[in-house]
């Protein structure tokens, strides 16, 4: 077993600074026990040997003082389904988890895809959500709020959102049959080459319309594609590429 590990890196939002009771991070490649190109790989699903994975994901978790067996993950078939968890636990076949448990973390595992997370401090509820181009069209973030209104009775002025790193505009290239899904809007069109797709606003518009406050909602600046020395990214490395994992949850501030 080869160890890389080095200093861990983690991205946190900024917007959830204040509300000390969420623990909301994301992963990067870097700080991992794996060899290169892995690193800091958080999935069984690539080639990756699968002792390296474990001693991975305690090494981030464990930063954010968080146990592996506190995880809700999810099966994410580029689905729009979402389940409402009250335990942790693999769940398969969705893309979304929303929970008003403490110390339930919901996972999403990424690699270019957008990681969403929500946070009602009203309801002290809060959801995961991974999103790609799928995802965008069948409108998964709508339905996780809707769902989170339905259980929670959450009002969408009081979320609060964090979307995170993903495959930017300035690199994200879809084919037309894609393109042709979504506004123009959200595309940058270049003659002789794939359209770009700006899955970011496109979601962020999302939230707007839903009835989220823009000032609540924060985007991360962050390009996994064109970032190799900080991200994973599948559409870069193909079968080489590692996958991080984002995660939300409540952890009481008596804990």
């Amino acid at each position: 077993m080869t160890n890389t590990k080095g200093s861990i890196q983690i991205i946190k939002s900024e917007i959830f600074a204040i509300h000390t009771e969420i623990i909301c991070g994301v992963s990067t490649r870097n700080g991992g026990y794996s060899p290169e190109p892995y690193n800091l790989n958080m999935s069984t699903n690539v080639n990756d040997d699968q002792a390296n994975v474990i001693l991975n994901r305690k090494r981030y978790f464990g930063e954010l003082n968080i146990s592996l067996n506190q995880l809700a993950i999810p099966g994410q078939i580029h689905s729009d389904v979402v389940n409402r968890v009250t335990k942790p636990g693999t769940y398969d076949a969705c893309d979304a988890l929303l929970t008003n448990i403490p110390n339930i973390f919901l996972v999403v595992t990424i690699a270019d895809c957008l990681p969403i997370f929500l946070y009602d401090p009203q309801t002290k509820s809060v959801a995961a959500v991974h999103v790609g181009w799928r995802g965008s069209e069948s409108r998964i973030l709508d339905k996780t709020i809707n769902q989170m209104n339905a259980s929670f009775g959450t009002k969408t002025n009081d979320l609060i959102v964090f979307i995170g790193p993903a495959a930017g505009l300035c690199c994200y290239e879809v084919g037309n049959e894609v393109a042709d899904r979504f506004e123009e809007g959200y595309l940058q069109r270049y003659f002789g080459n794939k359209p770009h797709l700006d899955i970011k606003a496109f979601n962020r518009d999302l939230l707007i319309r839903a009835g989220v406050n823009n000032r609540n909602i924060e985007v991360s600046k962050f390009c996994t594609i064109c970032n190799p020395r900080l991200f994973h990214s599948y559409r870069r490395d193909g079968k080489y590429s590692g996958r991080m994992m984002g995660t939300i949850g409540i952890r009481p501030k008596e804990s």
